[in-house]
């Protein structure tokens, strides 16, 4: 089977659309699809100042590893405008940066954005271009996301191909785990571009769609997304996973990745560990896709070395939906429950049987990463 190019970029309705992006008119405003507000509302939200950047990424209104890096790039090109005479540049612009990686400790993009941005702008911080380098090297991480996210695709559905040529071109059943789509990532998706190339390639595909408790990213964004593209899907509990793997109900399981450490450890939103130990179990193939700029070319040991992120209890003593016409969230335990709140796990480069990256798929090792991006080990 032959791929052709993927779509040049996601639609709602018959507009095409990024997670993120500078308004046209405006080029004082980012603009972001609100993810808090989906499915049941599709709005966007204007970002105006460092303040709302950090706000956006830290409520997830911008949510996904790549999505939460171009924000931050795009912090600090806000950061700029902030700028008057009495401002100490390099000081002013310092902050912003700690401030805004600080915000979500996890995902590694986040840091690299801010300081691929910070390092195009140390040269000469009184010129009057800065604000211009600033947004151009935002745009660019932009544009490096989307390509990273094609060439995933382009990769990763060769997999997807395989599998339908082995079933006789029955449905390719495949799990996933969280939201690693467009949403997350720009455009594409980094687990969601080999699927939407299948689908785009003909191939029947067929989606298992974790609900991603506590937050459901899966039954809200996810099932969102792949019901856009028309891809079919269906929703199950958390849990279900495993039953559907001893039933050989799922044929590949392909997640993303918040931080990837040299050495191939994986860390995801929290349950993708259990989902890589019940594939492993059943000796079915557990994928991570991503991209480079998720790999920590700087850490080899996932579990001491990456920082996972306890977010607010009340996500989970609490569920969101929608009733009456409107987004409310009902307590879901007694009043004097206490929760703790992992947002992800590190799954261990064991259990995983390759990582899908713009460059091609590897398996998850210091050896084969190395050989692959050789240049970030210089």
């Amino acid at each position: 089977m032959g791929t052709r190019k993927i779509n040049n970029e996601m639609r709602i309705g018959n507009k095409n659309y990024q997670s993120i992006w500078l308004d046209e008119s405006d080029s004082s405003v980012i603009r972001v699809i609100d993810q808090q507000k989906l499915p049941f509302f599709f709005e966007t939200k204007e970002l105006r100042s460092v303040d709302d950047i950090y706000n956006a990424i830290s409520d997830m209104t911008v949510r996904g590893a790549p999505s939460i890096g171009a924000a931050g790039a795009f912090g600090i090109y806000l950061a700029t405008l902030e700028i008057n005479s009495q401002t100490n540049i390099r000081e002013h612009l310092s902050n912003a940066a700690r401030y805004l990686i600080s915000c979500r400790p996890t995902a590694v993009n986040l840091s690299w954005a801010v300081n691929y941005v910070m390092g195009k702008l140390s040269g000469d911080l009184s010129s009057k271009s800065l604000s211009a380098n600033a947004l151009g090297a935002a745009l660019e991480i932009c544009e490096i996301e989307k390509e990273n996210c094609r060439q995933i695709g382009i990769h990763g559905v060769k997999l997807i191909e395989n599998i339908s040529i082995e079933k006789n071109g029955a449905p390719v059943n495949i799990l996933t785990h969280c939201n690693a789509g467009w949403l997350a990532c720009i455009d594409y998706g980094t687990a969601t571009a080999p699927i939407y190339l299948a689908h785009d390639n003909g191939i029947a595909v067929h989606v298992w769609v974790d609900e991603t408790r506590p937050r459901n990213q899966g039954a809200k964004l996810t099932a969102w997304e792949l019901g856009q593209y028309g891809v079919p899907y269906t929703l199950i509990p958390d849990n279900s996973g495993g039953h559907l793997m001893q039933h050989n109900m799922v044929d590949i399981v392909i997640v993303g990745s918040d931080r990837t450490t040299r050495t191939g450890d994986v860390a995801n939103k929290t349950g993708t560990y259990l989902k890589a130990l019940a594939a492993f179990d059943n000796k079915i193939p557990f994928y991570s896709a991503l991209a480079s700029t998720t790999i920590d070319f700087a850490i080899s040991n996932g579990l001491e070395e990456i920082d996972v992120e306890e977010r607010n209890q009340e996500e989970v003593t609490t569920v969101t939906g929608f009733a009456d016409g409107r987004i409310q969230s009902v307590r879901i335990c007694p009043e004097d429950a206490i929760a703790a709140n992992y947002g992800f796990d590190i799954t261990p480069a064991r259990l995983i049987t390759g990582l899908i990256t713009e460059k091609g798929i590897c398996l998850p090792a210091e050896k084969e990463i190395k050989e692959m991006f050789a240049e970030k080990f210089k």
